[in-house]
């Protein structure tokens, strides 16, 4: 039994209409779902991803209008992954992020691959690294700006920081069968560390944590990041994962059925919350191929209540 990568991770906005125009339009990615959070049905919850929304390539938003901005510091997803082909392609992504006036970095080496670090227009910390390592399963969207050579394939590593490793290592280790493939290192800082973690093989299946004693905690926001989901294969192997993290002494929210996957969530020792998510049934549940995103999509459970939940959100349609 083992976690077999990232299946997407969760972010906050304030602005669901400029963050729409951003992630299609600018970073090429594919709106696969517009549906609500569940647990708050006046929010929009957009995912973004590949051309069907693949596990692996999904990066979602909730849609917060009021929320204050993140202020970013300790016990938090500190910066999402995102891969691309090589290192040719991050030249195209250095050049083309300049053409939109997109906040960005110098390409770096960090942990042994080229990456570009940028922000968004509302300051979420992304990363997009080449990997050239494994073969990518993923297929780009097709109407996507962005020529299929350079697009984005799926997620790559998740920053994690934490102010002491101890206790978060022991579970991404001997709970959640992570295993460290680079040996730890100061490359922060002064008295700060990072320490790389795989569970599959790619940069899509990789936790870099980031050991920063002197920050104070993240106040989380819009351009925050909510929390990260690791990818299980099916609903068997879910089952047993619940077991397995209660017989830990977790914390868990048990099974939560989120119609497009199954999901259970617990928070690791420094406090940022986890996701195990199944890979299916996904986003062809209720949508076909070539219309994922158009319209609001609702699971079943919520769908009688549609006029009323329509009625409470700003209309928000895809750039033309």
């Amino acid at each position: 039994m083992r976690l077999t990568g990232i299946h997407h991770v969760s972010a906050l906005t304030a602005q669901a209409g400029a963050n729409l125009a951003f992630y299609t339009g600018v970073m090429g990615m594919r709106l696969v779902k517009k549906t609500v959070n569940q647990d708050d049905t006046s929010s929009y919850h957009l995912f973004y991803g590949d051309q069907t929304g693949s596990p692996g390539t999904e990066l979602t938003f909730f849609d917060i209008p009021q929320a204050a901005a993140n202020r970013p510091g300790n016990r938090s997803i500190s910066a999402i992954g995102l891969t691309v082909r090589d290192g040719a392609a991050l030249e195209y992504w250095q050049a083309r992020l300049a053409e939109w006036d997109v906040d960005q970095d110098p390409i770096v080496t960090v942990a042994g691959r080229s990456t570009l670090a940028l922000r968004d227009p509302e300051g979420q910390r992304l990363i997009l690294t080449a990997d050239d390592t494994v073969a990518h399963p993923h297929t780009p969207w097709q109407q996507s700006p962005v020529p299929a050579q350079t697009a984005i394939l799926g997620l790559g590593p998740i920053t994690l920081t934490v102010p002491d490793g101890k206790d978060t290592v022991a579970v991404l280790t001997e709970l959640m069968g992570f295993e460290e493939v680079l040996p730890l290192r100061s490359d922060l800082g002064q008295g700060d560390w990072r320490r790389v973690f795989s569970t599959g093989k790619g940069a899509g299946a990789e936790i870099h944590l980031e050991i920063r004693p002197q920050l104070p905690a993240e106040r989380l926001g819009r351009g925050g990041t909510h929390h990260v989901a690791f990818r299980v294969p099916d609903e068997e192997q879910h089952r047993a994962w619940l077991d397995l993290l209660e017989r830990a002494g977790l914390r868990t929210s048990g099974l939560v059925d989120r119609y497009y996957f199954r999901s259970i969530y617990f928070r690791e020792p420094s406090g940022i919350l986890f996701e195990l998510a199944t890979d299916g049934p996904g986003f062809l549940t209720d949508e076909d191929a070539e219309h994922l995103g158009e319209r609001l999509a609702l699971p079943p459970f919520l769908e009688p209540r549609r006029a009323e939940i329509e009625a409470g959100l700003s209309p928000l349609e895809l750039p033309r």
